[in-house]
């Protein structure tokens, strides 16, 4: 959408932030959503990393995130423990990676390109800052449908081989992330049982020197 605005952001953003969690998020544990005072917070450690989607000057999406050091042979983590507590004090300077902590749009602004932006916006981060890519755990809200016929590993094998749909994993897979494993107890989250998927985006740039 050529009238979205992509924005790093802004103190004056909490409040819409903290909403918007709890308008993307409403099958996640209260105390997994971030509120005002852990964005403010953001805006301190790393606002270069914390990308804002504005529609004439309302927020209507986000794409947050750290620099971190990520082990992909020991990647067993919580969500809350590598955002510490929602205020991404983790962040590390020198880190080799981008963590995904949020990517989130409106419900009611969906299927415009949005979320493909906000991706965008942090591809182009990690490309300028000559990281070796993007590390996220993802969610997956349409396993609900699928509970009662498959296990949570059966949904995201059929849905990486293009058999089944999930809102989140298919157009993270469609922005070029691979599937790098599962995350058990990542977060509480009852449409996937607290599951979710290890991603991973390779910066096709990056140069080891």
């Amino acid at each position: 959408m050529s009238d979205i605005e992509i924005v790093t952001i802004r103190p004056e953003f909490a409040p819409a932030l903290a909403q918007l969690q709890r308008d993307c998020f409403p099958t996640l544990g209260a105390h997994e959503l971030m509120v005002e005072k852990h964005f403010i917070k953001h805006c301190e450690v790393f606002p270069e990393g914390e990308f804002v989607a504005l529609l004439d000057g309302k927020v209507v999406g986000l794409g947050s995130g750290f620099f971190v050091h990520f082990d992909f042979d020991h990647p067993g983590h919580t969500f809350n423990e590598i955002i510490a507590g929602g205020y991404y004090t983790n962040h590390e300077p020198d880190g080799e990676y981008y963590y995904g902590a949020d990517i989130s749009v409106h419900p009611d602004y969906r299927g415009r390109g949005i979320g493909r932006q906000l991706y965008n916006a942090r591809k182009d981060l990690v490309i300028r800052s000559n990281l070796k890519g993007i590390v996220a755990g993802g969610v997956l809200p349409g396993y609900p449908r699928y509970r009662q016929q498959y296990s949570i590993h059966d949904y995201v094998n059929r849905v990486v081989a293009g058999e089944l749909f999930d809102p989140t994993l298919s157009m993270q897979l469609r922005n070029g992330f691979e599937m790098r494993g599962m995350l058990e107890n990542y977060l509480e989250d009852t449409n996937s049982d607290n599951w979710a998927t290890l991603i991973y985006w390779p910066n096709p740039h990056y140069r080891a020197d």
